[in-house]
């Protein structure tokens, strides 16, 4: 079955409003846990405006925890590998460390890499790894010394998937947010979706494992995880939105009803 991983960036993001700990996104880890989530995505970036720095080692050592009583919750951090240190600029939130220190420091299950900038509002486009890579495959290496498997976030295009795949990353993360847009729009996606299937079978061929996110919701959900060997799919803004009516055990549990009845 596809694997849910539940990004709590937001649950981070509502705490720094009001400045303190509540809502502390620790809490949260067990809560899906119990609901029968699969993992938990976060991803701290340098200007730490929703998971900070400190909640990257509080997450870890709660989830490390947790797997010695429990199944399996995967923790994924997200991030752009070449995000640097640099100091904060909020009263009691701890310096940003860089993100590979965040990796050494908090080694995750996964790390899902995205070429954000600092001050980008979401992740909304792939890497080019039509571009020279070579810093990239240190990176990838590196990584992989630590521990954690790799991820990189890519467009739809089997030219990226091919190269992924050369440079030494275990899986791919889909980049579904145009998918996600024409279906809000009530277009027809049947051309994507057939896209994404040949992306999907691409990927196996190259022995590639298969995940997918941005802006996937209850509406839009159901035919992405009938894309060949999909393995997870990170779900947060819709996911935590759908919380504020449901409360996050029942949203979870809708998402998860969605991915065991998807027609394969």
């Amino acid at each position: 079955m596809t694997q849910l991983s539940v990004n709590i960036n937001k649950i981070a993001l509502l705490r720094n409003a009001r400045g303190g700990s509540v809502p502390n996104p620790v809490h949260y880890v067990d809560i899906i846990a119990r609901a029968g989530g699969h993992g938990v995505t976060i991803h701290p970036r340098s200007d730490q405006r929703h998971i900070h720095a400190d909640d990257v080692h509080l997450l870890h050592q709660h989830i490390t925890t947790h797997n010695r009583q429990h199944p399996l919750l995967e923790l994924n951090i997200e991030g752009n590998p070449f995000a640097q240190s640099c100091a904060s600029t909020k009263n009691g939130v701890s310096d940003y460390p860089g993100f590979l220190s965040l990796i050494r420091a908090a080694p995750p299950h996964q790390c899902t890499l995205v070429p954000d900038t600092p001050h980008q509002l979401t992740s909304d486009h792939g890497f080019d790894l039509t571009q020279d890579c070579a810093a990239l495959v240190e990176v990838i290496a590196e990584i992989h010394r630590i521990g954690s498997r790799v991820s990189l976030f890519l467009d739809a295009d089997i030219k990226q998937v091919e190269r992924a795949a050369e440079i030494g990353a275990e899986r791919i993360e889909l980049y579904t947010g145009p998918y996600a847009t024409i279906a809000a729009h009530n277009q027809p996606v049947d051309a994507m979706l057939q896209h994404y299937q040949h992306i999907a079978r691409r990927a196996q061929e190259c022995n590639l494992g298969l995940n997918a996110g941005h802006d996937l919701n209850c509406s839009n959900l159901s035919p992405i995880i009938q894309l060949p060997g999909l393995l997870e799919v990170s779900i947060g803004q819709a996911l935590i939105t759908d919380a504020l009516e449901y409360g996050l055990f029942e949203a979870i549990k809708k998402y998860l009803a969605i991915i065991e009845n998807a027609p394969r």
